[in-house]
């Protein structure tokens, strides 16, 4: 069954003060087109504004339009991807220079001690103007170039013998987190803007 467009209409009023503006989640070089797909729902669900991909193998088509079709993208994000903006670099480099570009602040994920600071999940701050979150390749983890460009990183706390999650589940966990300090801190800036008024 088809939804209509002001059924569609109505959802999108519904969330979009629930929308985290200028939040982006950063993929450098996933390995496995799925879990693009997973992550895009993800992001979608929790209100994430925008996903870049650094696709430095050219796996992945330049036009966003074209890459919805993929089937292996559109049902793993379970229709997601018609809903989110989705922009794709040739490099970590070239997408370090757009985001600095617009004066976003990036951040790196890591079960492992990198940069200049190191936060666990919870304990860091995610309400910066403009802010982007790295995640690494599913091998590799994040390149040494984006953590030596970056403010800090911050690591999910584990308790088991496995010291890191897959793509899917790590951007679940913290962009849960991340969004619900974007979200709370949106909505008391709302209040004192209106309190002023």
């Amino acid at each position: 069954m088809e939804t209509s467009k002001s059924t569609v209409r109505q959802r999108a009023d519904e969330i979009k003060e629930y929308q985290c503006k200028n939040l982006i989640a950063v993929l450098e070089n996933p390995m496995d087109i799925k879990n693009i797909g997973s992550v895009i729902r993800n992001a979608n669900a929790l209100g994430v504004e925008k996903i870049y991909v650094v696709d430095s193998r050219n796996s992945l088509p330049d036009d966003w339009e074209e890459m919805r079709e993929r089937r292996s993208l559109s049902k793993i994000s379970v229709s997601a991807s018609k809903w989110t903006f989705v922009k794709r670099f040739d490099s970590t480099e070239a997408c370090l220079e757009h985001l600095e570009k617009n004066r976003f602040t990036s951040i790196v994920t890591s079960p492992h001690i990198k940069g200049k600071q190191n936060f666990v999940l919870h304990e860091a701050d995610y309400t910066q103007a403009k802010l982007a979150v790295w995640f690494g390749n599913e091998a590799r983890g994040v390149s040494d170039i984006v953590v030596d460009r970056s403010e800090a990183c911050i690591s999910i706390p584990m308790f088991g013998m496995i010291e890191s999650l897959n793509l899917a589940t790590t951007t679940g966990i913290v962009l849960y987190e991340v969004t619900k300090q974007r979200r709370e801190y949106q909505a008391k800036y709302k209040r004192a803007n209106r309190k002023k008024a």
